[in-house]
């Protein structure tokens, strides 16, 4: 019996020995699949018993030396991993944080871009904010009441005003500071320096100018064409004359006045483009019988003084608006005041007429080298705009040095396009021959194609 228990036992230990190494190898299983299950290696685990197999292919009940190394093998690479994770998680920090400033910085741009079309949008506005509320008034937009029109694109209206006028914001809030529905003040002068800095047109106002004192009656026609109108026939506040006789007696005095004879109407006045002398100096009569009779009807006259050109061609049915300017002195008023039609409009604006309506434009003096050179090839293909073909471009003493008149001027007119019918030069002379002073005349037709 002794030696039959003792049997027994053995087997019984080495049974227990048995189980516990297997628990232990159940356990090892598990540790290495849950270590590659945690560092991701998938591919690894799709066979775990046959990759376990291939690993551990010596017996179970072989010595464990086998699995402990490796056992330690895999715990090298766990930290391995774990050290990749780190920096993964790092680098995941880094590129979380890159992630936000490029996110604050495309927030900037966007903000930037809607800033920037709404200053596009608003421009016009923004350019009224520091102007007197009156004049942004009259300069800014208003609402159609109809709303949007086809025909002007829009569904508001915007006054028209000369784009350097808010260059020059203090004189404009000066030319709109009045009280409304009552006299506007007499800033004549300042108003028109206001045009000839580029605020042209002018922004409209709502007050009353000033009217003269004891106005009657015009003279009638023709008689008025021809005769000095009474000096209550306007308000002499912003000139150095206070009366007609004073201008009229301009004609003598040294000083420098513009067109300082052009009111002396039976001086030099009275005789103006009634000769030609086959030189500079063309006739009207000889320039109308170039065409057939009747065809040259209206027309423009630049700079035109006080009026007498387009009152000799009213004389021959023919209907002439007159540009001028008033330094120091009423030329408009004076022009209207002889039954013919005043512009107060400087040469830097564009002409006002449609294009290819006029029969002949005239320009005496005012065309001259004291415009730069690109400014006057814009005049004068505005002048070539509004000439119907066939019309006339009477270019009267336009004035240059002798080194201009080949090298700049000649050349500037050809590009233009104008057949020539006349051209003519003539020394200035009043100056001394030493200066080089040149005028030029010429008639130019608008060539019809």
């Amino acid at each position: 019996m002794g030696s039959e228990d003792s049997t027994k036992n053995q087997a019984y230990q080495k049974t227990q020995i048995k189980c516990k190494l297997k628990i232990l190898l159940l356990i090892i299983v598990t540790n290495i699949l849950t270590i590659f299950i945690v560092t991701g290696s998938y591919s690894n685990l799709q066979d775990p018993i046959s990759r376990f197999s291939k690993q551990f292919s010596l017996p179970i009940w072989d010595s464990t030396t086998t699995l402990l190394i490796k056992l330690n093998a895999t715990e090298d690479d766990l930290v391995a991993t774990r050290f990749e994770l780190e920096n993964l998680g790092q680098k995941l920090k880094s590129a979380n944080s890159l992630i936000k400033t490029l996110s604050v910085q495309l927030s900037r741009v966007n903000i930037d871009v809607r800033e920037t079309s709404k200053e596009k949008h608003f421009v016009y506005d923004d350019l009224l904010a520091d102007i007197s509320d009156e004049a942004k008034l009259s300069l800014g937009s208003h609402k159609l009441p109809l709303g949007f029109t086809p025909q002007m694109g829009s569904d508001k209206v915007y006054p028209s005003v000369g784009g350097a006028c808010l260059k020059h914001k203090d004189d404009l809030s000066n030319y709109m500071s009045y009280v409304i529905g009552g006299d506007c003040p007499v800033d004549d002068v300042s108003a028109q320096k206001l045009m000839l800095k580029g605020c042209e047109p002018l922004p409209r106002r709502r007050c009353h100018p000033k009217s003269p004192v004891g106005y009657i009656e015009p003279t009638p026609l023709p008689e008025s064409m021809w005769s000095i109108p009474p000096d209550t026939s306007l308000v002499w506040d912003p000139y150095t004359c206070k009366n007609y006789q004073c201008l009229v007696d301009r004609t003598g005095d040294k000083a420098r006045y513009d067109c300082k004879d052009c009111f002396h109407l039976q001086g030099r006045e009275k005789t103006r483009w009634l000769f030609d002398n086959g030189g500079i100096d063309y006739g009207i009569d000889q320039i109308l019988g170039l065409k057939p009779r009747g065809t040259i009807r209206i027309g423009l006259d630049i700079g035109g003084g006080t009026g007498t050109f387009a009152a000799r061609m009213k004389e021959r049915n023919v209907t002439i608006i007159t540009t001028s300017m008033n330094f120091d002195g009423p030329f408009n008023s004076f022009i209207a005041s002889r039954g013919l039609v005043p512009m107060h409009v400087t040469i830097s604006q564009r002409f006002p007429f449609f294009d290819n309506t006029l029969d002949i434009i005239h320009s005496m003096h005012v065309l001259s080298n004291w415009i730069p050179e690109s400014m006057l090839e814009f005049i004068l293909y505005d002048i070539y705009r509004i000439l119907r073909p066939g019309g006339l471009f009477w270019v009267d003493r336009f004035f240059c040095l002798g080194l201009q008149l080949n090298a700049t001027y000649v050349p500037l007119f050809d590009r233009v396009g104008f057949r020539k019918v006349r051209w003519n030069v003539g020394r200035k002379m009043d100056r001394g021959i030493e200066k080089n002073e040149w005028y030029f005349s010429a008639l130019l037709e608008k060539p019809k194609t």
